[in-house]
């Protein structure tokens, strides 16, 4: 008679697994409980000696993905080309741990490190990019099905990613609501080939230059469970600074749809000037957004608009105190090769900008199209973009019209 038996060993540092095979024939006067009996008690007196120097009980994830690309730029007096990390969503590593307590209730944790080569964010006219490693999230959460999920740290607030989020194709990780503010960043702007501002520094909002949306900060948040498709959200923290946001997603007929609306305020001075950029005391933006995928062909539309207020300061009063952005992305998506879905999209992008750090108001307009493929054997996300920006900026009665600025970012994002 031949026995079978698998053990299985859980530690703070993985799994060992023990297949022995015995022939009770092959060992004369050995019988299977004694020779089996006194592995089993090692065997758990080793599983209990590896609970006590970790948690057993918590199931650990590591995930994440590296985001490399080569930038070709043109501001019409020089042409150049980088290579570095696209921190529209930078090279990252995320380890999760969740453990079930009961029947409804999981506990857990979130900590994610972002990591860049060289990144695209401090790339301009002078500089081709500075290595750095961020500290992204960490968090602790309670999540029950039925009352739904409270997050405590340095985590997403209601408002992140509010618009890009209504975004369900391949376009969402390579060209969403703030890759025209992120693929800019540092880049400085040109009048007549005479060096100017940054772009970033003409344009409105706080988390890559996008009014409507936020970004991580160190919150308190509570997400509702789903109920048909809806999820309410809210978050407080950074000393009163709050949001809260609506989403759906769902199906009508042959259409994929999902939308949001969220609304956030921060009443700190010292946090509005990293966020808000000018003004003092309070800082108000919403944002709302839409997408519709037509689920036989894969043509899609996205759209979205945000806006950010503030309290000027009483040097400044009678100059716009607010900034708008609205958004609009159209393509076809779909799997015509056998290796993965292909997507094809234009978008158009346009700034109404009140006072900024360089410019009491801005015009700006930029578009972009481009071509995604993805690589469903490993998991590999590859894009080619082009991007135009071009517009005008006024500071004491006076208009200043920017030189066009022409960028092509061919990359690849690959997850594991």
């Amino acid at each position: 008679m031949k026995v079978v038996r698998k053990y299985a060993l859980r530690g703070a540092g993985g799994i060992a697994v023990a297949l022995m095979s015995l022939t009770s024939a092959s060992y004369a006067g050995i019988s299977e409980s004694d020779c089996c009996g006194d592995i089993e008690q090692r065997l758990a007196e080793l599983e209990a000696t590896a609970a006590r120097k970790g948690n057993s009980r918590v199931r650990l994830t590591i995930s994440g993905w590296v985001n490399e690309a080569i930038f070709a730029w043109d501001d019409g007096v020089e042409r150049n080309t980088y290579i570095g990390t696209n921190e529209l969503e930078q090279t990252r590593v995320r380890f999760g741990g969740e453990a079930k307590i009961g029947v409804d209730l999981t506990l857990g944790y979130t900590l994610e490190v972002g990591a860049n080569g060289a990144g695209s964010k401090t790339f301009d006219q002078d500089f081709d990019g500075k290595s750095a490693v961020v500290l992204r999230k960490s968090a602790w959460f309670v999540n029950s099905a039925k009352l739904g999920k409270v997050t405590v740290g340095r985590f997403e607030t209601a408002t992140w990613h509010l618009i890009d989020n209504v975004d369900t194709t391949l376009t969402r990780y390579v060209s969403d609501f703030e890759a025209a503010g992120a693929a800019i960043a540092a880049f400085k702007t040109l009048s007549n080939g005479v060096t100017g501002p940054k772009w970033t520094d003409i344009m409105g909002g706080f988390n890559n230059a996008t009014p409507g949306q936020s970004g991580i900060r160190n919150v308190v948040r509570y997400d509702s469970p789903e109920f048909v498709g809806f999820t309410a959200s809210v978050s407080w923290g950074e000393d009163d600074e709050w949001a809260t946001a609506f989403r759906y997603k769902g199906a009508l007929n042959e259409f994929k749809v999902a939308a949001s609306i969220g609304y956030g305020e921060s009443t700190d001075s010292a946090v509005n000037a990293a966020q808000c950029k000018v003004g003092s005391g309070d800082c108000q933006w919403w944002g709302l957004a839409g997408s519709i995928i037509h689920s036989p062909t894969g043509l899609f539309v996205i759209g979205g608009y945000g806006e950010n207020k503030i309290e000027l300061k009483p040097a400044d009063l009678g100059k716009k105190d607010s900034s708008e952005t609205w958004y609009v992305q159209g393509g076809i998506e779909n799997k015509w090769l056998t290796i993965g879905k292909t997507n094809v999209f234009i978008e158009y992008r346009q700034d109404d900008v009140g006072l900024s750090n360089a410019a009491d108001s801005s015009h700006l307009a930029m578009w972009a199209g481009g071509l995604v493929q993805f690589l469903d054997e490993a998991n590999l996300t590859m894009y080619a973009i082009y991007r135009h920006y071009d517009g005008d900026h006024r500071s004491a009665s006076n208009t200043i019209d920017l030189d066009p600025f022409d960028t092509v970012i061919l990359g690849a994002k690959f997850d594991y």
